[in-house]
């Protein structure tokens, strides 16, 4: 096999084989704890500028099926892993999932101890890294020296799409959806078309007004990759829609609505990543287990003049405020992570609007959060 090379920006070496095409890769490491779903994940636009390390032992197992993309192609800069499976095994596989990386030219690393990778991730926090095969090492020092940071990158905009397009259910619409694409993913869209809902996909920089003028019952703002603060377009479109239409948004949807209710977002230490991250749910105190990607947070706090209790221990309500008060009225804190307390979801009481921050169509992942498409179709009085 050949020799292929990670190097993290402060310096950590690993030294594996590699498992995908030839070439240099950077990106910033995040390390996801799925057990299954590598190809969903490879596909999600929400990974664009990450290098992925995956903490399953054995990845490829079950090959790749066109059924489970995403997107049209991957997304992720680099897919790292301990071992790619030299035999898949599975009805549904069109081939193995080396060769699908290989043929879309993304940079694969195996055989690393990505154990020890992970744990410098959770020290350190998420990072920039270079990914190579063959290559010089000091060449790769370099290279992940100088790869940019997540902080005050709009990578929404790169991934989204550059025309609208339709989504038609399978029999008559119920009602009709408009959609932010900021990365969204093909399985939000067949939630939402399972429904009966028809669907308006809109690029990144839609205006409120050309939103409005599709006369939706709902708006949906998707996920997708990057810091949210520089979206200033999205944030700006759905501050005016605010009160004028039903608003559900996701993971970077949630941040987006969170920047347009006037809150503020920080990036966490090295974000959550995986199809098994603990959600409260804080009315009902039900848990679900949810499929999450993001780096970012929203900080409800900051529409207070409180200043936030230190999260550590065994995470609590206390933690998140239960209700601040905004331009748009009160905004209730509804879903905690049970593994660092931090927000996961809130709606507002006074016009229709809520998220989450996680992926509640769970692709790959559990599916205990796709009741909240149901709720959107409530919100928009559908049912």
């Amino acid at each position: 096999m050949t020799q292929a090379v990670l190097v993290t920006a402060d310096g950590q070496e690993f030294v594996g084989e590699s498992v995908g095409a030839d070439g240099i890769a950077t990106g910033e490491a995040v390390f996801n704890t799925s057990m299954t779903g590598y190809q969903e994940i490879l596909t999600d636009p929400s990974y664009a500028g990450q290098v992925v390390v995956m903490t399953t032992s054995h990845i490829g197992n079950y090959g790749v099926a066109a059924a489970d993309n995403q997107a049209d192609l991957p997304h992720a800069s680099a897919f790292v892993m301990r071992s790619m499976a030299r035999l898949h095994s599975n009805w549904r596989a069109e081939g193995g999932f080396g060769d699908y990386l290989t043929r879309h030219g993304v940079v694969g690393i195996g055989n690393i101890d990505t154990r020890r990778l992970t744990r410098h991730l959770r020290d350190r926090g998420a990072m920039p890294v270079a990914v190579g095969v063959d290559c010089d090492v000091a060449e790769l020092v370099d290279r992940a020296a100088q790869a940019p940071r997540m902080e005050g990158r709009d990578l929404a905009s790169g991934v989204s799409t550059v025309e609208p397009y339709v989504v038609s259910p399978p029999g008559d619409p119920i009602g009709r959806v408009v959609a932010f694409d900021l990365g969204i993913k093909r399985d939000i869209l067949s939630q939402l078309v399972q429904r009966g809902l028809e669907v308006h996909v809109v690029p990144a920089g839609t205006t409120a007004r050309e939103i409005l003028a599709l006369r939706p019952g709902g708006v949906f703002v998707s996920n997708g990759p990057g810091d949210p603060e520089p979206l200033t377009a999205p944030v700006a479109a759905v501050r005016e829609l605010l009160g004028n239409v039903p608003i559900f948004g996701i993971c970077l949807g949630l941040q987006v609505l969170g920047l347009a209710l006037g809150a503020t977002t920080y990036k966490l230490g090295f974000g959550h990543h995986g199809g098994n991250h603990p959600v409260r749910n804080l009315e009902s105190g039900n848990v679900a287990i949810t499929a999450q990607n993001h780096g970012f947070a929203v900080d409800l706090w900051s529409l207070t003049d409180t200043e936030p209790p230190a999260r550590s221990g065994i995470p609590t309500p206390e933690m998140l405020p239960a209700r601040v008060s905004s331009e748009f009225g009160v905004v209730a804190s509804t879903h905690q992570n049970l593994n660092d307390g931090t927000i996961e979801g809130f709606a507002c009481l006074d016009v229709a609007a809520f998220g989450v921050q996680y992926h509640p169509e769970a692709a790959p992942g559990p599916h205990d959060a796709v009741g909240l498409f149901d709720q959107f179709v409530t919100t928009m009085g559908l049912s």
